[in-house]
């Protein structure tokens, strides 16, 4: 279909972010494309006005021409804002088949029996609307030194006053506020030399208020068909004022980099772009600054946290090392939800949503906490406010992060084991996560409350090891070691306690397999050769097989191939042993590693073919003589 011109114009104006511009002109067209009323409703959206644009979605959809999952999704969270959850999943289900591996979907299918708690206030929360706020857009707090800073549009005393085409309203500057009790008071303008003309704000300070990260627009492009984008810029405090802007690194006219949240020494630095090679809309970076004080590489935080939507305003509280972070693209209760993750070290636990009060149907977001985990503020543009963004504060009453697991790999005298390769399950035997230990034989897990776990601890020249455990207490820390036994003690043990001859079954060696492969080589034949005799021999004897891989490949994936190498093995002895019933096999997948390959952290990524090969293997588990 031939788009008219007004359907050009309006598109035009979409693009710069006119979008009250934009729904004029569409809807002065006696015709729309496809794209266009897909441009109309996602204006409709832009501007809050979402009852309009669940119309156009509903008639964009029942028209049942040229629809694409995202459309099925898009649609889907207009639903939820406008508070009609049940048709929102109906679309969402939809979203799911179509697209079951989009980070969005899965995040939707994990989660979406979980929306009757996240709806109910739970008591976690005690929530204050602050008198500060104005008919202006408030929002974006930041902690320096005992006071707030955020950012507002209120135009102040400016003689002229610039409107961002989005919104209408002026461009946002800096603030600074005293705290009175849950209040803040007595507003200022944080720094006239750093507030520009355009987009200034939110901002981040270093602990001791003397190194400062802030958003701002780029005011050197000169694009004519586009916004500018946003930037972040540095500014240091020096003989009692603040330094001029430096701009970060990375900033680009392609895209945008913002919403800096700085470590309490200044070296650590979470960001919010929609830089290229992202998973999709903005996601959440880190960088860490190098010996010389410059800036690294940018690191993407992952999948674990980032979406194909939007993942946005990090806030990381480092006393307690938990991520606040706020998305559209995690299962929620509408709009922006903000989203708390425990870390450990770079490793990221449980994301969970934050729940009602703290979100609502509505844009929830850019929340801080200080270090002792009781008392923040967030920003809502939610009903009941002064119009716009709101700034709220709130004391955090009760909240489950779940549990740190930790341990200490050991042998039976008590001496730390390095490089175990543990591995962590659930109480249905599904792996969950692993890890190397360092020199100290330590490891740590971010774990789920409420919950059943085993541990299992491999090293070379050792029986493994394993331990349960379970999370059900009310203790944040639960510990776990794992005890190895050195084959030797094992099989002195072994023979003790059976008293028969066992040297010859003890001196069986594990077969192993080619390279993605779960076929029985023929040195592998001579082994098994072994076991059908030693069986044959001894007809009560029960034997399991462990198959294992090495580390290449997902996990999942990896247990399909072990499975296929227990099979392959098991089948190969029950054709050729009296009562096939007493040999089984399970697979492994990558669990039992018996060198350092790990493929975690880079660890292994050196490893020559003849070490990986060690790991793909089936091990003999005599269970009955």
């Amino acid at each position: 279909m031939e788009k008219s011109n007004k359907e050009l114009k309006g598109n035009k104006y979409s693009f710069d972010y006119s979008y009250e511009k934009a729904i004029n002109i569409y809807n002065r067209s006696k015709i729309l494309s496809v794209e266009g009323q897909r441009s109309l409703a996602e204006s409709y959206h832009k501007m809050d006005q979402n009852v309009e644009s669940e119309a156009v979605y509903s008639k964009l959809l029942s028209a049942d021409v040229d629809i694409i999952p995202e459309d099925y999704y898009n649609y889907a969270m207009v639903l939820k804002i406008n508070g009609k959850y049940d048709e929102s999943n109906k679309l969402m289900d939809k979203f799911n088949y179509l697209k079951p591996d989009d980070l969005r979907s899965k995040d939707y299918a994990a989660n979406k029996f979980e929306f009757s708690n996240l709806i109910k206030d739970n008591g976690k929360y005690k929530i204050e609307h602050l008198n500060v706020n104005t008919n202006a857009d408030d929002f974006g707090t930041s902690y320096y030194k005992n006071k707030i800073v955020f950012s507002s549009t209120k135009s102040g005393s400016k003689m002229i006053v610039r409107k961002y085409n989005w919104t209408g309203k002026p461009f946002w500057d800096m603030y600074v506020s005293d705290v009175d009790g849950s209040q803040l008071a007595n507003p200022k303008n944080f720094d006239k030399g750093l507030n520009g003309k355009m987009h200034d704000g939110p901002v981040s300070f270093s602990n001791d208020g003397n190194f400062m990260a802030f958003t701002r627009n780029n005011y050197d492009t000169k694009k004519k068909d586009k916004v500018v984008e946003l930037q972040i810029y540095f500014s240091s405090f020096k003989d009692e004022k603040w330094t001029k802007a430096e701009p970060f690194f990375l900033n680009n006219l392609e895209y945008s980099v913002g919403q800096p949240c700085l470590s309490s020494n200044g070296n650590t630095m979470y960001f919010t772009s929609d830089m290229p090679g992202g998973f999709g809309g903005s996601d959440i970076y880190r960088i860490k600054k190098e010996e010389k004080g410059t800036w690294g590489t940018p690191e993407n935080l992952g999948n674990k946290i980032n979406t194909e939507d939007d993942e946005m305003f990090p806030f990381y509280e480092e006393n307690n090392g938990v991520l606040f972070f706020s998305s559209n693209g995690r299962f929620g209760l509408g709009g922006l939800d903000i989203f708390l993750c425990p870390t450990n070290g770079s490793e990221f636990g449980i994301v969970k949503n934050a729940g009602y009060p703290l979100n609502t149907q509505y844009d929830d977001f850019a929340a801080i906490i200080d270090a002792n985990m009781t008392k923040g503020y967030f920003s809502s543009n939610r009903i009941g406010g002064n119009g716009g963004d709101d700034i709220y504060s709130f004391d955090l009453l009760n909240l489950d992060l779940g549990k740190k697991l930790i341990g200490i790999a050991k042998d039976n005298e008590g001496n730390a084991i390095p490089k175990t390769y543990i591995t962590l399950l659930d109480d249905k035997g599904a792996i969950i996560n692993t890890i190397t230990t360092k020199d100290d034989g330590a490891f740590a897990f971010l774990v789920e409350s409420g919950k059943n776990f085993e541990l299992i601890g491999k090293k070379e020249k050792y029986i493994d090891g394993d331990s349960v455990t379970n999370t059900f207490g009310k203790e944040y820390i639960v510990k776990a070691d794992v005890i190895l036994l050195t084959k030797k003690e094992v099989i002195v043990q072994e023979v003790k306690k059976e008293e028969i001859d066992l040297g010859k079954i003890l001196e069986l060696n594990p077969i192993y397999f080619d390279l993605d492969k779960s076929n029985i080589r023929p040195d592998a034949e001579v082994e098994l050769a072994k076991i059908v005799k030693v069986m044959n021999e001894n007809p009560d004897m029960v034997v399991e097989l462990g198959a294992n891989t090495d580390c290449r490949e997902s996990i999942e994936y990896n247990q399909i191939l072990s499975d296929k190498r227990a099979q392959a093995s098991s089948e190969y002895i029950k054709k050729r042993i009296t009562n096939p019933d007493r040999i089984t096999g399970k697979g492994y997948s990558k669990s039992k590693l018996v060198n350092g390959c790990t493929c975690e952290d880079n660890i292994g990524a050196n490893c020559s073919e003849a070490e990986h090969q060690k790991n793909r293997r089936t091990e003999f588990i005599i269970i009955k003589k």
